[in-house]
C-alpha cells in the first residue's frame, strides 16, 4: 500500500475479485482510480465496499450498465433490482411462449402441420403479438373516456398473452393477431357501436353501462341460450338512449340495431370467441356483447 491507497493486488485480495476483472471495471467506468507516480492504479478504501457491492450485484445477473447507474446515484438499488425482475418476467415468458409454439406444432396432425407452422410463424412473441391487438383498438380509447374505462376496454379488447400458454392458448392467440392485422376487422371496428365519439358526452358512463347489460347477459350466454330479449338487452338499448341523449323506443332500437350491425359480422364474432379462448372466461365479454346485439337484432325481425 501507499499511504491510504491500495493497489490492485491488495484490492483483489481484499474482495476476491480477480485482478483482470478490475481492470476491466475500470475500463468501463465502475471504478475510478488514481495513478501513482509510477503510472500504476491506486484505490482509495472505499472501492473496497464499492467493489464489494459491485460483485453481489453482479452475482444477482444485474448488467454493468445498471449497476453503473446504482454506483453513479441515478438509479436506486430497488428500482434496479424490479427493473431486472421485469426483464427477467419478460424472458421467461417468451421462453413459455416459443415451447407452447413447438407443442402446438408437434400435436398437430401431420397433414395440418404445414398450416400450423404458418400461422405459428407471424407471432413469434407474445409482447409484440399484444402490440399488434392494441394498435387495433386503442382509437377507440379515445375522446372523452376516462383513463381507467380505457384500460379496462383496452384489457378486454386486447388481452395479454398467458405467462405460461397452453399449445391451443398459443394457437388461438396467433390467429387473433392475425384477425387484428386484417383490414376487413379494422374496417368493422372502426364502424363499430362505439365509433362516432363526438355524439356521445360521456364515453365513461356508457361503457360502464353496457357493462353492467353484459353482466347481466353472462349467465344465459354461459348456459348456451339463445340470444333473446330480457332485462339484459333493455339495460343495453337504454345505455345507448341515454348516452346520446333518446328515450327507448322501436325507432330507437331499429336505429341502434342498424348502427351495430358492424358488430355483428363474422370477423368480429371470430374475434371475440377467440379472445374468449385465450382468458378461459365462460362467457368473455366480447361475446356477452354480440349476445347482446342477436337478441336486439331478433327481437326486431
Amino acid at each position: 500500500m501507499t499511504g491510504d491507497t491500495l493497489g490492485i493486488g491488495e484490492l483483489a485480495h481484499r474482495t476476491g475479485v480477480p485482478v483482470r476483472t478490475i481492470r476491466f471495471y475500470c475500463d468501463e467506468g465502475v471504478l475510478e482510480p488514481v495513478r501513482s507516480a509510477g503510472g500504476h492504479r491506486r484505490f482509495d478504501r472505499a472501492a473496497i465496499d464499492r467493489l464489494n457491492l459491485v460483485r453481489r450485484l453482479r452475482g444477482l445477473g444485474l448488467g454493468l450498465r445498471p449497476i453503473t447507474d446504482v454506483l453513479a446515484g441515478r438509479c436506486s438499488l430497488d428500482d434496479a433490482v424490479a427493473a431486472e425482475r421485469a426483464a427477467l418476467d419478460r424472458e421467461l415468458a417468451t421462453l413459455a411462449w416459443r415451447r407452447s409454439m413447438l407443442r402446438a406444432v408437434s400435436e398437430a396432425a401431420p397433414a395440418d402441420r404445414a398450416d400450423r407452422l404458418e400461422l405459428l410463424s407471424a407471432v413469434q412473441d407474445g409482447y409484440s403479438a399484444h402490440e399488434t391487438l392494441v394498435r387495433l383498438w386503442h382509437p377507440m380509447t379515445t375522446g372523452p373516456i376516462p383513463p381507467d374505462t380505457a384500460r379496462m376496454f383496452l384489457g378486454i379488447s386486447a388481452p395479454e398473452p398467458p405467462d405460461r400458454p397452453t399449445a391451443a392458448q398459443v394457437v388461438a392467440y396467433a390467429e387473433l393477431v392475425l384477425l387484428a392485422a386484417d383490414s376487413r376487422l379494422a374496417f368493422d371496428v372502426k364502424a363499430s357501436t362505439l365509433a362516432g365519439h363526438d355524439r356521445i358526452a360521456d364515453l365513461g358512463v356508457l361503457h360502464a353501462e353496457v357493462g353492467e347489460a353484459c353482466a347481466l347477459a353472462a349467465p344465459r350466454v354461459a348456459a348456451g341460450e339463445r340470444p333473446s330479449p330480457g332485462r339484459a338487452l333493455d339495460r343495453f338499448v337504454a345505455a345507448h338512449a341515454a348516452a346520446l341523449g333518446r328515450s327507448d323506443s322501436l325507432p330507437f332500437r331499429r336505429a341502434l340495431n342498424h348502427r351495430t350491425a358492424p358488430d355483428r359480422r363474422p370477423h368480429l364474432r371470430r374475434y371475440w370467441h377467440l379472445a374468449g379462448e385465450i382468458t378461459g372466461e365462460a362467457a368473455p365479454m366480447g361475446v356477452a356483447h354480440t349476445w347482446l346485439l342477436d337478441a336486439l337484432n331478433t327481437s326486431l325481425t
